[in-house]
């Protein structure tokens, strides 16, 4: 917290801020304003809600300080980033950005909340350092919807891969350096992000669709064509890191490709060992790299879908209960400083103090479990408990009446 301390004018949003990220590394079965007001001690929930909404600080500078602070204690030389995007299924119209569309979370479409992020994975660990949000053509094209939800005069339609690009350059624009960026198909499929990689001598390894074309010194071939070419010979079997039950083994292939621009361009071929399965990937380095080097970053994607977990497991990044986007910046970046929290101290304990060989290293969920059980478990008495009882039933009291009042103006 001592990181983003001068970015609050005044003494009271910072230290509710404190109080509020340390809700979100709680063990609450549900967190937002109200029940982290009530476990941080608070007698409602309306300076969290401010906290949100109309205090004055900078979910932008904060993000800088978050991207810092885990570049700082999980530097590695060799790091990638990895770019994708997460969602979360909302109720109603209102939420901004939200849409009928397609969400990995639900595998299907719905009413959801798409955001794009990016995260830095490097030996020691890895955390989210960027997000931005997806607003749909339906609410781009809607100045007063936008304006209602607290989106900027200017907002403009962006696809996910121009606001992977926008946090790419942002992230290279502060002096850090990364060798190498992955993603899926949704950024692979994309030359316009491909080109501006190359442009800035940034290698990649980029997910592409079966149906996905490439050329090389024999022609034009689809990917699924071009594996289908590939002589047995040309498979290894390589690790693409190690997983939970060990490491994850799959039968790779590589294809030099042609093309008139700088820098060596390849397409790498992935093949499931049981199944069969195949997935492609566009390849580009600004020099020749053995094909260790590509399946080493082609595995790193995985790491994203690990920080997904992790953020909405643990910190609350999902669980958010608001409407306008100022608000919903503020929530996940302070959902991505307690994430990187816990990812810089299990970094941390797992080189300071490895550990006996019959226990696993401290994993981020128990690092949480024993930092809130051991430091900073509030308690509370009972006259506390039964005036957040007595607030949330005058709430209740209150909307229902509400609603009853409009249910009746509606039908006279």
């Amino acid at each position: 917290m001592g990181r983003i301390a001068g970015r609050f004018a005044r003494v009271e949003p910072r230290r509710r801020t404190g109080r509020l990220v340390l809700g979100l590394l709680s063990d609450l079965p549900r967190k937002n304003c109200w029940s982290i007001a009530e476990w941080a001690g608070e007698t409602s929930p309306h300076g969290m809600q401010h906290l949100l909404s109309r205090a004055v600080w900078d979910a932008d500078a904060v993000r800088d300080d978050v991207r810092e602070y885990v570049v700082e204690h999980l530097h590695d030389e060799a790091a990638v980033l990895v770019v994708d995007e997460t969602g979360d299924v909302k109720k109603g119209t209102r939420t901004v950005a939200v849409q009928r569309q397609y969400t990995g979370t639900a595998g299907r479409i719905e009413n959801a909340q798409v955001a794009v992020y990016l995260v830095y994975a490097g030996e020691r660990g890895h955390a989210a350092v960027d997000r931005e949000l997806y607003i749909p053509r339906s609410w781009t094209c809607d100045p007063d919807r936008c304006r209602a939800a607290g989106l900027g005069e200017d907002t403009v339609f962006a696809t996910k891969p121009e606001l992977a690009r926008t946090m790419i350059e942002r992230f290279l624009n502060t002096g850090h350096r990364v060798g190498w960026v992955t993603g899926d198909e949704v950024y692979g499929g994309n030359p316009t992000l491909r080109s501006a990689l190359e442009e800035r001598a940034i290698g990649y390894v980029l997910a592409v669709a079966c149906s996905h074309e490439v050329t090389t010194g024999a022609g034009k071939f689809r990917a699924d064509a071009l594996a289908a070419k590939a002589p047995k010979r040309a498979w290894q079997k390589l690790s693409a890191g190690a997983g939970a039950k060990g490491h994850r083994f799959y039968d790779w292939a590589v294809i030099d490709l042609t093309d008139p621009r700088p820098g060596r361009h390849q397409m790498l071929i992935r093949r499931n060992r049981a199944t069969g399965e195949l997935a492609y990937y566009r390849c580009f380095s600004h020099q020749p790299v053995p094909l260790t080097e590509l399946v080493r970053v082609a595995g790193s994607r995985w790491r994203v879908e690990e920080t997904f977990q992790t953020e909405k497991g643990l910190a609350g990044l999902d669980e958010h209960q608001v409407r306008r986007y100022p608000s919903w910046s503020r929530w996940v970046t302070l959902a991505m400083l307690a994430h990187a929290f816990l990812a810089v101290v299990r970094a941390d304990e797992h080189t300071r103090r490895p550990g006996p060989t019959d226990l696993i290293p401290l994993s981020c969920n128990e690092i949480q479990r024993l930092f809130i059980t051991l430091i900073v478990r509030p308690v509370h008495d009972a006259a506390h408990r039964l005036g957040w009882s007595d607030w949330r039933r005058r709430h209740q009291a209150r909307s229902r009446t509400s609603h009853y009042r409009r249910q009746a103006a509606s039908q006279t």
